[in-house]
Order: structure tokens, then sequence, then C-alpha cells
């Protein structure tokens, strides 16, 4: 029988996952990638005026980062932000109805952008970054598919108001790119970011007792 393959990082140093997001960790788990601890990272997530949202992405996941290295010296720290965009327009995280609601006209009908900054910092505290997008496109959206999404709540707390890997996927009917940075984290980008470090997947070691 084979054995799992799990990534584990150069010479046994720490990975912190600067994040609370369940779906990273879940994603990060489908590469063999299990955090030794997670320690989310608290940021003012205000875009600055005029600001773009790929230099806002990779902003906001350095500043994750940052946030978090200087408490795992000697640790490798992943921070990632996820980013829509219509246009120049960088899209809230929708915190209630009326946000969700907005998001969602903007969305209906129309293709988006999805962004994600990714940032590693090395235990020497060097950063590492990556933006990777995905263009997303919406079927337009009647009033009672409207009202039916808004009223489940699948949008509390999401980027533009909506999670693609949940009710949401019933509207989606264009994806160019990486799926997984919809979701949360763009896994091919992510795992190329950390091989070039050190990371390697290597078979799991059963430490059960014999």
């Amino acid at each position: 029988m084979t054995a799992p393959l799990v990534l584990r990082p150069p010479e046994g140093a720490p990975f912190i996952l600067a994040s609370a997001s369940p779906r990273r960790s879940d994603l990060l788990a489908q590469i063999g990638l299990v955090p030794d601890r997670v320690d989310p990272a608290e940021a003012d997530e205000t875009p600055h005026p005029a600001e773009k949202p790929r230099p806002y992405a990779a902003r906001m996941a350095r500043a994750k980062a940052e946030a978090v290295a200087p408490r795992h010296k000697g640790c490798f720290v992943l921070a990632a932000d996820t980013v829509v965009a219509c246009g120049r327009r960088i899209l809230p995280k929708a915190e209630n109805a009326a946000e969700a609601r907005r998001c969602l006209s903007l969305l209906s009908g129309r293709r988006h952008r999805v962004l994600g900054g990714i940032c590693v910092i090395d235990p020497a505290g060097r950063p590492h970054e990556r933006v990777v997008e995905t263009r997303v496109g919406f079927k337009r959206l009647s009033d009672a598919e409207m009202a039916a999404y808004l009223a489940s709540g699948d949008w509390s707390g999401k980027a533009g108001g909506y999670a693609v890997q949940g009710l949401a996927a019933a509207y989606v009917d264009f994806l160019n790119g990486s799926y997984s940075n919809v979701v949360g984290l763009a896994l091919a980008e992510t795992y190329t970011l950390l091989s070039g470090l050190g990371f390697a997947h290597v078979p799991a070691v059963d430490e059960a007792p014999a």
C-alpha cells in the first residue's frame, strides 16, 4: 500500500498560515500541506485612494504576512488575499445583504477579475510574492435568483459577495485561469512558490504506535 504524500518545509522549519479562512486550510490540505500553526493576521484592508486591484491584492497579502512573521522567527509564514474587481473597482467583502446585492448587481451578466495575492516570508525574513489573476463570468441573474441567493446567506463575508464553491457556482458561466484562486488560494502558483523555497513532497510518516 502506498503512503500518502505530504508537503514538508526544508530542514523541518515550522510552517505558519496567517489566515483563519477554512477554505485556505482545506486547499493547502489538498496538496499535502498542513500548517504547524494557524495565526490569523489583523490588517487594515481599506484600499488606498485610487489604488488599483492588482497592487492592492499584493499589498494586502504582504501586510498580513508581515504582521504575523515577527511572532514566528525562523518559520515560513504564508498569507494571502482575494480581491474581486470590476474594471478598476475593488468590490468589498459583503457584510450585509444590501452590500451583497450591490456586488451581485455589478457582477450579473458580465465578466470580472479575481486577483489572489500570495506572500511567503522565509525564515530569514525575506518576502516572496505572487499575484494570480482569474477571469470569471456570471450569467445574468433574474430577480428571483438574486433574491434566492441573498436569502441563502452564502454571500456573508465573501469578497465580491459570492463564493464560487457554494451556491454561486450555478451562476458562473465562464472561468479562465485558476479555480482555486477564486476559492481563496491559487494552488499551482502557491506550490511553485513553496517548492522554489525548498518545500518537497515526501511520504507521510505514520507516527502511531505499533
